[in-house]
């Protein structure tokens, strides 16, 4: 059964998020810097998460009979805001900065989660992004402690 076209264009909006979320972690890792820190290496995490997300979005939509997007469309200006952000005011700035998009984008799952109209499959593995973008909350906040 193929998914309707407002099912896909929903799948879509979070898969464009999910990879705006892989490029705000990439410039934040950079800014942040040390690549033996074991702080970097909890962005290094969350950012494969959100990859992991990416890329499950994108089978699910091609599985149901979508197009997957190409690129981050709009989220895109939130990575640039993000880096920005980290250069002209710090660490604890960009920190801020990723755990609003963190909100953001569980909001965002939440909303697509009361959609009736996806399948049970799709509702299934929002379910399971929603625990990882809580967990990305928590590690965030504990980040920011220690700036």
């Amino acid at each position: 059964m193929a998914v309707t076209t407002t099912d896909t264009t929903t799948l879509n909006s979070l898969m464009r998020g999910e990879m705006s979320a892989i490029e705000t972690y990439r410039q934040a890792i950079e800014k942040l810097g040390d690549a033996n820190d074991p702080n970097v290496e909890k962005l290094r995490t969350i950012q494969r998460d959100h990859r992991d997300a990416a890329d499950a979005l994108w089978s699910h939509i091609e599985k149901h009979g979508g197009k997957p997007s190409e690129g981050s469309g709009p989220w895109g200006a939130f990575a640039q805001a993000v880096e920005g952000a980290a250069k002209l005011f710090g660490n604890a700035s960009a920190l801020k900065a990723l755990k609003e998009g963190e909100e953001h984008g569980l909001k965002d799952y939440q909303d697509a989660l009361n959609d009736e109209s996806l399948p049970v499959e799709c509702q299934t593995l929002i379910q399971g992004f929603i625990s990882k973008q809580q967990a990305h909350i928590s590690t965030v906040d504990q980040l920011i402690t220690l700036v």
